[in-house]
């Protein structure tokens, strides 16, 4: 990226990478007004990924996800963006974005993390899961030939957020863990600069990346996608189990953690259901993991399916608190009560949200002030 187009970009308010990936692109955030005039790349990165293993008679296997894909000289693995080039293993999205923006970290959702800041959003084409329902499905399921790239690499992600006065990074929109190492190298130089990194996922990654992931994170939000096998199978393309393990190491490593489910009608909206997942929670991660409840709204292969009913979201919260649950929250349903934090032991609300917004903010540090609770989270 040369200067010119780097101080251009610190000249405007919002960063946003046109082209499919239109939906986007509307956000406004904090009076920000104006996108960047970005010029766009077409050529792919060159740079050798990690975790991978050269095989006997030729060939890789992949180590960075539970797939473990076998590629052959010239062929790619599931996710689209990384390629065997003469058994060296390449990434192919380095510093390469196809859609950028700056988002409320309550978007993420993260709700227990520096509330009200702001984040510098990006992602890159791929996935490694082609769930049915996905929202981004035109840069997820794309091969990064397909996308509109911008030429944006670590050192500019943390410049830009230095001069802008953005708090946070967060890897996002379509799977992170197909841009580990884009990811990883811009975690480190903002924590040099004290830029937090966040990223969203879907936990579907082997245990050494993700712990060497850990050390540079600041926060882990993880669609769970459902709790029984089943679902994983026949709706995302991937597996459950993996995912818990995740979790669980993510927990243990204590980078601050939180968890949204996507309640699909039909498919994994059932009373056990819930009750067997806030059961896991509890058990697993403890009673004070934040979870979120969200709304479906018919996308990409399920658009047969109705949003989900307000009604079943409440259930699901009704039930988890029953269970033990003491944060639990429902996204997709702007101005509901649950959308706000309120204190597990008096009920006081400490932070109301409506939207994106905060409204009412009543935390003394992270203590309740009426009953001087202590409240998990970076506050």
């Amino acid at each position: 990226m040369d200067r010119r187009f780097f101080l251009r970009c610190l000249g405007c308010g919002a960063l946003a990478a046109a082209g499919t990936q239109t939906n986007l692109l509307p956000d406004i955030v904090g009076g920000i007004q104006n996108a960047c005039a970005f010029d766009y790349t077409k050529e792919l990165s060159s740079v050798e990924a990690r975790y991978y293993r050269k095989l006997e008679g030729g060939g890789i296997e992949c180590g960075i996800c539970p797939r473990r894909c076998m590629i052959t000289d010239l062929e790619r693995g599931y996710c689209g963006v990384r390629e065997n080039r003469n058994d060296v293993y390449y990434t192919l999205v380095y510093g390469l974005p196809c859609a950028l923006n700056i988002d409320p970290i309550e978007k993420k959702p993260l709700f227990h993390f520096h509330p009200g800041t702001t984040a510098f959003s990006l992602a890159t084409a791929g996935c490694n899961c082609n769930c049915k329902f996905c929202q981004n499905w035109d840069i997820s399921q794309s091969r990064p030939e397909q996308t509109n790239n911008i030429d944006l690499l670590p050192q500019a992600i943390v410049e830009i957020c230095s001069s802008r006065k953005v708090p946070t990074i967060a890897y996002t929109y379509s799977e992170p863990i197909v841009f580990y190492e884009y990811m990883y190298d811009a975690a480190v130089l903002a924590r040099e600069k004290s830029i937090k990194s966040v990223i969203i996922t879907g936990g579907y990654i082997e245990k050494e990346p993700l712990w060497d992931l850990l050390k540079h994170l600041d926060a882990v939000k993880v669609d769970l996608k459902a709790i029984r096998p089943g679902y994983y199978k026949d709706i995302v393309d991937g597996e459950l189990q993996p995912v818990l393990d995740a979790l669980v190491e993510i927990k243990k490593s204590g980078v601050w953690l939180e968890i949204v489910y996507l309640v699909v009608p039909t498919l994994n909206d059932s009373e056990a259901e819930f009750r067997e997942l806030a059961q896991w929670v509890k058990t697993n991660l403890g009673a004070d993991v934040p979870v979120h409840f969200s709304r479906f709204h018919p996308e990409y292969l399920l658009k047969n399916l109705p949003p989900t009913p307000q009604k079943t979201l409440e259930t699901a919260r009704e039930i988890s608190l029953a269970e033990g649950l003491e944060f639990v929250y429902l996204g997709n349903l702007p101005g509901h009560p649950a959308e706000s934090t309120y204190c597990p032991g008096c009920g006081k609300v400490l932070i109301e949200r409506r939207g994106y917004r905060i409204s009412q903010y009543n935390l003394e540090g992270n203590l309740c002030p009426d009953c001087k609770r202590s409240i998990p989270g970076l506050f």
